[in-house]
């Protein structure tokens, strides 16, 4: 019986290396606090993803008139 070999990756946030597991709800994070401390650097804007913003592109003088 063979079992897959245990997958080490590092936590995006603090850098922590940890072993890749299903018993980790906050995968790809180490701990809830880091998987917060990620979506609030989303909601403050920190992080983007490159491109037009959803607004501009509903904005635009491109759109035919109503």
């Amino acid at each position: 019986m063979s079992s897959d070999p245990a997958r080490i990756i590092t936590c995006p946030a603090c850098k922590q290396r940890m072993q890749w597991s299903t018993s980790n709800k906050n995968r790809p994070f180490c701990s809830e606090r880091c998987r917060l401390i990620d979506f609030g650097s989303w909601v403050n804007e920190e992080h983007r993803i490159p491109g037009k913003s959803a607004a501009d592109e509903l904005m635009s003088e491109d759109l035919p008139p109503e």
